[in-house]
């Protein structure tokens, strides 16, 4: 990687933090589940390449994603290593005393800025999904546990289509009052662009928001995933959730397409010069072994590129 150089651009931050979403949102839109042994040796391999945030489950009720139906398993087969992050995801109070009863020290509840979605993924209006997570959020915060805050549909919803600013500033308002410690803005069905990317930021911003608590999610359905994170870089924006191979989607909106992969971010944020500490090849090397699992070559060009070249 580095022979091709680096060419550090001015406005952009040294570090920027990955958050791998391929363990939970990757997996979690796969028409076969994996055993429970895969998943932990594909999170010891991330771990391995140098990630400290890896998102490992769900507590979701296996009738809803029955990929992430073997949660307890999956955490008990897990060695955790000093200095990483394993958050799950918890919908309501019976998840997180199932995710405390781990020991979990991280975890993410998952709003949506649009009512259809909130109705097709929660089954309750987003007033509702709210008022749901306030107790989950605040014997969270009591017991000292991280918690994310996913706001899904941030730019646009396959039944409402635009979403304005305004309307995730409110939510997203609502879920920092709650308690919540960090704010990932989704581009669920991946259709922002930078202009969008840059007016949101400025909203949440200007309400109050600090940049510092705030990661990008962004799907590549038309190829902007980069470019989009490359405004957020520009405006401040430190924490990035990818996923290792471009695995993932969601099966509450069948428009959304792969997250952004791993690979292709940090290809680009190496040869800014920007920090992560994770290893390229290492992550390569285990997305063509997770692809291998799954049947099916990754869709991230970085992996096709590099991992031609060293056939």
């Amino acid at each position: 990687m580095t022979a091709y150089g680096v060419t550090p651009l001015s406005g952009l931050p040294a570090r920027v933090t990955i958050c791998e979403v391929g363990p939970r949102d990757g997996l979690q839109n796969e028409a076969r589940p994996l055993p429970a042994v895969v998943k932990a040796e594909f999170i010891e391999r991330l771990v391995d390449a140098g990630h400290t945030v890896v998102e490992t489950t769900s507590f979701v009720h296996p009738r809803w994603v029955p990929q992430l139906a073997d949660a307890e398993e999956l955490l008990g087969r897990l060695t955790f290593a000093d200095g990483v992050r394993y958050p799950v995801l918890v919908p309501n109070e019976r998840g997180l005393d199932r995710a405390l009863a781990l020991g979990v020290r991280d975890i993410a509840v998952f709003a949506s800025a649009t009512e259809t979605f909130a109705r097709r993924n929660l089954n309750r209006t987003v007033d509702e999904s709210l008022t749901m997570f306030a107790p989950v959020v605040e014997r969270a915060r009591r017991e000292e546990v991280r918690v994310r805050a996913y706001l899904s549909m941030c730019f646009g919803d396959p039944w409402e289509g635009e979403v304005p600013a305004q309307r995730v500033v409110d939510v997203a308002k609502r879920l920092m009052a709650m308690g919540c410690t960090e704010l990932s803005l989704g581009d669920t069905i991946g259709v922002a662009t930078p202009g969008r990317v840059a007016a949101l930021l400025g909203a949440l911003t200007s309400a109050g928001i600090g940049i510092e608590t705030v990661a990008v999610h962004f799907h590549d359905t038309y190829g902007q995933a980069l470019a989009n994170t490359m405004t957020a870089l520009q405006h401040g924006v430190t924490i990035v959730d990818a996923s290792a191979g471009g695995l993932g989607g969601c099966p509450y909106a069948r428009s959304a397409t792969g997250n952004l992969a791993t690979e292709d971010l940090l290809w680009q944020l190496t040869g800014l010069g920007i920090e992560t500490g994770v290893d390229l090849r290492k992550l390569i090397d285990t997305s063509v072994w997770m692809a291998e699992h799954l049947g099916r070559p990754s869709p991230s060009r970085t992996v096709t590129a590099l991992a031609e070249e060293n056939r």
